[in-house]
């Protein structure tokens, strides 16, 4: 029997819900709104009124090809999800149905990897892309974003599989399916949902990673968080073109996560409840 809740309590948690809602949304609108400014309005301080020109918007395409970034985003996000997927699915099917005594020691070193501070590594990441030609390459990006996210997507997967009972793989087995259908036709229909939140996260955080896109390239693999970063100059921050170029970078993102919110959230809980 469900537990009855007073009026007052669901009023008061609808509020504390919006409260925190609108803290958690407020420096996006706040971006919104500096980009529907002059440069002089968006200097002169805490205003939330603009005057809804789009002359920063106007001078960020002229001084900056929104498009080329924009692809190379898109590229990168979409390409470095395709890539973890196909790495980490049968790593977590591995993991998932045949694991053995260093399974969980290995998935925590995986998830440790997670803590170190992406600096420690740059010196040698650097190096290895100058040396190898990957340096400012949408494929060495890439690979390198895959990399970066690859711990998340396999734990993920993990999570998933683990809630599909072994026996219906038994049953294909004893059926003459083989390895690969048995991914391919078993496995993979059944965490459809699992598999479509993870790959919605993973393109969520390849779109947004800015530390390794900064530093691997320079103009030809360049994406959009390095767009936002070109208006960053000797001269001084300027706060309308800035936002400008920010609305223009996480509004794509954005548009994806408003309309995917719901199997994004079904795959999140996929199996939290029995």
């Amino acid at each position: 029997m469900a537990r009855a809740v007073s009026t007052r309590t669901k009023v008061g948690y609808t509020i504390a819900a919006w409260i925190v809602a609108l803290v958690i949304f407020f420096p996006i609108l706040y971006t919104i709104i500096t980009s529907l400014k002059t440069e002089q309005e968006a200097i002169s301080g805490f205003n939330l009124i603009p005057s809804f020109t789009l002359s920063s918007f106007e001078a960020v395409q002229t001084q900056n090809n929104y498009w080329k970034p924009f692809t190379n985003s898109v590229i990168l996000a979409v390409g470095s999800t395709i890539l973890a997927l196909i790495v980490a699915i049968p790593a977590a099917w591995a993991m998932a149905f045949s694991p053995t005594k260093h399974t969980k020691d290995i998935l925590m070193w995986m998830l440790s990897t997670k803590m170190m501070p992406a600096v420690a590594v740059l010196v040698p990441i650097y190096l290895i892309f100058l040396r190898t030609g990957l340096m400012d390459t949408r494929i060495g990006l890439t690979v390198m974003l895959m990399l970066i996210n690859l711990p998340i997507v396999v734990w993920m997967l993990y999570t998933y599989f683990r809630e599909i009972p072994g026996e219906i793989l038994e049953a294909a087995r004893m059926d003459g399916a083989t390895l690969k259908d048995e991914i391919l036709y078993v496995l993979t229909p059944m965490a459809v949902p699992g598999i479509a939140s993870t790959m919605l996260l993973n393109v969520i955080l390849a779109w947004n990673e800015a530390f390794w896109t900064i530093q691997l390239t320079t103009t030809n693999a360049a994406p959009l968080s390095a767009f936002i970063a070109s208006f960053s100059s000797p001269q001084g921050l300027f706060w309308a073109k800035l936002s400008a170029a920010s609305v223009m970078a996480i509004a794509p993102i954005l548009i994806m996560g408003w309309f995917s919110q719901k199997q994004l959230v079904r795959g999140l809980t996929f199996g939290a409840v029995k």
